[in-house]
């Protein structure tokens, strides 16, 4: 069987304000074609936004956004004599929070006519009190692997 490329641990720097990891990381997942000021500002705006409206501070919200989003199970398409079985396996830690971040940046970029900022303090509130597109994501893959569990000796 052929081997897999070597996946090299990226080292993301944590984020100027607030010197957090996490938010490092959401910052470079929303930044595009390298304009990373532009990204830090959509995140502090939204952080003010979050706090405007929820009297909470910005970064608690997020720390419980993606923590409420991250899935505990994902699905893996495994081959087995010829059918394809979709294969329920646990998310190791930092694939949790990655899955979590693509889940809340897509469903951010589903919504229309807002501001970016503003579209990100909704996702988050959202998500921190366990609703939104985000959360509606981990809750059907979650469903998935529930009835799919019988597939689970092939992981």
């Amino acid at each position: 069987m052929a081997r897999r490329k070597r996946i090299y641990q990226k080292n993301t720097k944590p984020d100027p304000r607030y010197n957090n990891m996490l938010v490092g990381k959401f910052m470079v997942s929303i930044m595009e074609s390298g304009k990373k000021t532009i990204a830090e500002k959509i995140m502090y705006d939204s952080f003010d936004i979050i706090h405007e409206r929820t009297k909470k501070g910005g970064l608690n919200i997020f720390e419980q956004a993606i923590k409420n989003v991250s899935p505990l199970v994902e699905l893996k398409s495994r081959r087995v004599g010829g059918a394809n079985y979709q294969v329920p396996v646990p998310v190791a830690g930092d694939r949790r929070t990655t899955l979590a971040i693509r889940w809340l940046k897509a469903a951010i970029n589903a919504k229309k006519g807002k501001k970016m900022a503003e579209k990100l303090a909704d996702e988050l509130i959202d998500a921190s009190n366990k609703i939104g597109g985000a959360m509606k994501k981990r809750e059907d893959v979650h469903r998935m692997a529930d009835a799919n569990k019988a597939f689970a000796h092939f992981a």
